[in-house]
């Protein structure tokens, strides 16, 4: 099973990439065979069969609110820029996050990220490290029901 995900991951990428001639198709072919039977011995990870339902969890239910996050974060960020008299309150925030896996971590890392006025910066334990444009919570659990909350609580379900 991991040869073939590995595989159909390698390929469609290189189709996306490169294009649907046949030429392009066979080259991509004989690319993702060989860098599957490189990848999957230097790699150790397992594709369970609750993956397609993850997945579909991950589209349908996670990238939506990302989305919203995102749009709201980018009026906020615009409306500080155009108006200098929003205050600002920049400063480092410590995020304690129930995720396990360093995936998810990753991918809440990098959705923090991604929204603008904030940075991830670093992940120790169970603890990310926050830069915020603006800190509006008083204490830790405050500061991450308004920056990680919203997507924990998908990622949770996603990666557990």
């Amino acid at each position: 099973m991991k040869y073939v995900a590995t595989f159909l991951v390698l390929f469609t990428s290189y189709v996306l990439l490169a294009g649907f001639h046949v030429q392009e198709l066979m080259l991509g072919a004989l690319v993702s065979v060989i860098l599957t039977i490189i990848l999957a011995k230097l790699v150790n990870y397992t594709i369970d069969y609750r993956f397609p339902v993850k997945l579909l969890v991950f589209i349908f239910a996670y990238l939506p609110i990302f989305t919203w996050q995102l749009i709201l974060s980018n009026i906020d960020v615009a409306r500080r820029v155009l108006s200098p008299k929003i205050p600002l309150n920049p400063g480092f925030v410590k995020i304690k996050t129930d995720l396990k896996g360093d995936f998810a971590k990753l991918t809440l890392a990098n959705s923090i990220t991604l929204t603008p006025g904030t940075l991830s910066v670093d992940v120790k334990g169970e603890y990310l490290y926050v830069h915020t444009v603006d800190v509006k919570g008083k204490t830790p659990e405050e500061n991450r029901e308004f920056i990680s909350a919203k997507f924990e609580k998908v990622l949770g379900g996603i990666f557990k």
